[in-house]
């Protein structure tokens, strides 16, 4: 599958459309059209049922107690701004990020290789050159390269130093060939070769995805969206939306603990808005500057925090697995050393090869870190740096603490053990876009199913996991006449208190069905000729087109049984 054939798809049925696409649109933005938000919510409510509401049906790790308690929690978006000094957002949630000197415009620093890989204009230019003996070598036809310069490379890549002074760039080059006539050079080496005028002074130069031209020396940029909470701007009013929704878990670790009457271990889950400022959003809803976190702070004794941590790493990999991302499309993978955050005692990602990275990469669904005590000892001690295998308040010039935490006592005491510690904490923090977009991508199908008058056409359908499914059936009378519509409407009826059921009666019965499988819709019926003898109609599988007759007053119970199995 070609993403962009799902993002299409997305857009013609009404899964997602760009933020105010009337006004050109608002890059990193996007809005949820009937269907999607039908899709996400399920995605959201699937979560929150296995997660919280049904957490006892599964066996927490051996020498655990038996149950332990899952409770929720809807923080507020903006919050004191101390909250993200202490955690270490003020200071490190950042990115590099540059700039294009003649377009103008911005890209995070990680990313301009990938992106030059896709980009139109080094498209373009690759077509003037000769493959060398390897794939990511080439050779050079200064003649033809010239040409591209002179005349499409004008269009595609007007910031590009070949473009803006091709002879006196090329004669760089060549001359460079000339003196390493056995060299076959890499692609990387020379897109930075015949990105600048001036190499013989400054050397290789990265040049701009978009149009070719010089970007600046990478520089920090933090990704938290500023606000403020008074009509008087200044820094004393300053906020931020929140990056991420786990602090306002650890800053009412007490409030949950005080009127809940919860004892460790016991988690805290949370579904909400998070807000990042990225620099170059893209890739559909994969990376973007509103978003949707699915986030559990689970909080446990240090002594087991180990095995927790295992289990909810299986867990959650376990979920999307019975959701239908099964394959070597899905893969866990732990962190290795260097990649773990300051905090981290191990971190595990969940990651998805989406059909948008290129071939062998893999995408992150969901990140399960071990965090340890850090958050709790963060906002009540203040912020925090590693010294060692331990950590200690950071402190400023004078020695004095750097920010400040809440000063208020976050241990937890166990009125059995009569012991107080800190507890430490599993972080398995979900992305209810991505998650969405996942399922959407696996879901896509393209086969030939039998049309009305039993010829193959080509068929697109929606794969989705019966729980995921925007509509789980869909009604239909074969004809609008013989009193074949009054009876399909009255079980659409019977129907729509317990299922979200869609009604349909325009256009051939082949079109519907194919209408219906374009978004998922798990189940068809269709009230015929035969329904007005006997009562019965026919239930149809997305999946298999078989189809069987029920009596009509059997359609709820045939569904749910369906459903849910």
């Amino acid at each position: 599958m070609e993403m962009e054939q799902l993002v299409a798809l997305c857009r013609r049925r009404g899964f997602l459309f760009q933020s105010s696409e009337i006004y050109g649109g608002l890059q990193g933005f996007w809005d949820y059209g009937p269907l999607g938000v039908e899709l996400k919510r399920n995605v959201r409510e699937a979560w929150w049922r296995d997660m919280v509401a049904a957490h006892n049906e599964l066996e927490p790790p051996a020498g655990a107690p038996s149950a332990y308690e899952m409770v929720g929690l809807d923080c507020s978006i903006i919050m004191h701004p101390q909250v993200w000094k202490c955690s270490g957002h003020y200071d490190l949630f950042h990115d590099f990020m540059q700039t294009c000197r003649q377009c103008k415009k911005l890209f995070r620093s990680d990313h301009v290789w990938e992106m030059l890989k896709e980009s139109d204009w080094v498209k373009s230019f690759a077509t003037t050159t000769s493959p060398g003996p390897q794939p990511d070598r080439i050779r050079v036809d200064g003649g033809s390269m010239l040409r591209w310069a002179k005349t499409k490379g004008k269009k595609v890549a007007p910031g590009l130093a070949l473009v803006r002074n091709p002879e006196v760039t090329l004669s760089w080059l060549v001359e460079h060939i000339e003196k390493n006539p056995d060299e076959v050079l890499s692609i990387p080496t020379i897109l930075q070769f015949v990105a600048t005028e001036q190499f013989a002074v400054t050397g290789l130069q990265t040049p701009c995805p978009a149009c070719g031209g010089d970007l600046t020396e990478p520089r920090e940029f933090n990704l938290m969206m500023e606000t403020y909470t008074s009509p008087i701007r200044d820094e004393s009013t300053k906020a931020f939306l929140r990056p991420e929704t786990a602090q306002g878990i650890f800053v009412n670790f007490k409030n949950v603990l005080d009127s809940s009457r919860v004892r460790i271990p016991f988690g805290i889950a949370q579904i909400g808005k998070s807000f990042r400022n990225e620099i170059t959003p893209r890739n559909f809803t994969f990376r973007s500057r509103e978003f949707e976190q699915m986030e559990i702070e689970f909080f446990c004794r240090p002594e087991t925090s180990p095995e927790w941590y295992r289990y909810w790493r299986d867990r959650r990999y376990k979920w999307y697995v019975d959701l239908g991302l099964a394959g070597d499309r899905l893969r866990l993978r732990d962190h290795e050393a260097d990649e773990l955050s300051h905090y981290s005692c191990g971190t595990a990602d969940i990651e998805y090869a989406f059909p948008f990275l290129p071939a062998g990469e893999f995408g992150e669904l969901e990140g399960v870190a071990h965090r340890g005590d850090f958050d709790l000892r963060s906002h009540a001690e203040g912020k925090l740096v590693r010294k060692g295998d331990d950590f200690v308040v950071e402190a400023d010039a004078e020695g004095n603490p750097k920010y400040r935490g809440s000063g208020k006592d976050l241990n937890y005491f166990d009125d059995q053990t009569k012991e107080r510690f800190i507890p430490h904490v599993i972080e398995p923090s979900a992305g209810a876009d991505r998650a969405a977009l996942a399922f959407l991508c696996e879901a896509y199908r393209e086969d030939e199913a039998p049309d009305e008058h039993g010829k193959p056409v080509k068929r697109v359908f929606l794969k989705l996991h019966p729980r995921l499914a925007p509509i789980k059936a869909a009604v239909f009378p074969l004809v609008k006449k013989d009193g074949m519509p009054e009876i399909a409407r009255d079980i659409y009826k019977s129907l729509k208190p317990h299922l979200n059921v869609f009604y349909d009666e325009k256009s051939a019965v082949g079109r519907r069905y194919r209408r219906q499988d374009e978004i998922g819709t798990p189940f068809c019926i269709t009230v015929d000729s035969q329904t007005l003898q006997d009562g019965t109609v026919t239930i149809r599988d997305r999946d298999t087109l078989e189809q069987c007759r029920i009596h009509k007053d059997a359609c709820l119970g045939e569904l749910q049984k369906r459903l849910i199995g």
